[in-house]
């Protein structure tokens, strides 16, 4: 498992793995999630990606998907796993250090994934933020 703080973007095979990126957005169109979950998970003392991260997620969450916040479809937020009332919820996804995890939830089974894709796009805030809402409105069904 990759966690934050030690990733490091790498501009040289990006057009390359956004493709792949790409193909794997449209290869997970299966079904549309009933609502979904996105968790970013962080530690205390966060570094300056981590916080980058952050930053980008919740932009576009709370720029995008306003509608599904107010109605129920998408739960986010941030969450501290050093405090303990976030222990549970941290062992839940198996979060660690800085995450990712969006959680598709259809008829009320748990798809609990982490996305480590954000993390090499971490450089590019068009990129990330695009990539992180093609993915959200592919769970949509958008």
């Amino acid at each position: 498992m990759i966690t934050a703080c030690s990733n490091q973007v790498n501009e040289n095979n990006n057009q390359s793995k956004e493709k792949e990126q790409t193909n794997s957005i449209n290869a997970e169109k299966k079904e549309v999630a009933d609502k979904l979950e996105i968790y970013y998970f962080h530690s205390t003392a966060r570094c300056y990606s981590c916080k980058t991260i952050g930053q980008y997620v919740n932009e576009t969450i709370t720029q995008k998907y306003n509608e599904q916040l107010g109605n129920g479809k998408i739960d986010y937020r941030e969450i501290n796993i050093d405090l303990p009332e976030n222990k549970e919820i941290a062992f839940k996804f198996k979060a660690s250090g800085s995450s990712l995890f969006i959680n598709k939830i259809k008829d009320g089974q748990d798809n609990i994934e982490q996305d480590m894709n954000v993390w090499r796009l971490l450089g590019d805030e068009t990129k990330f933020k695009n990539y992180l809402e093609d993915k959200i409105n592919n769970y949509l069904g958008l």
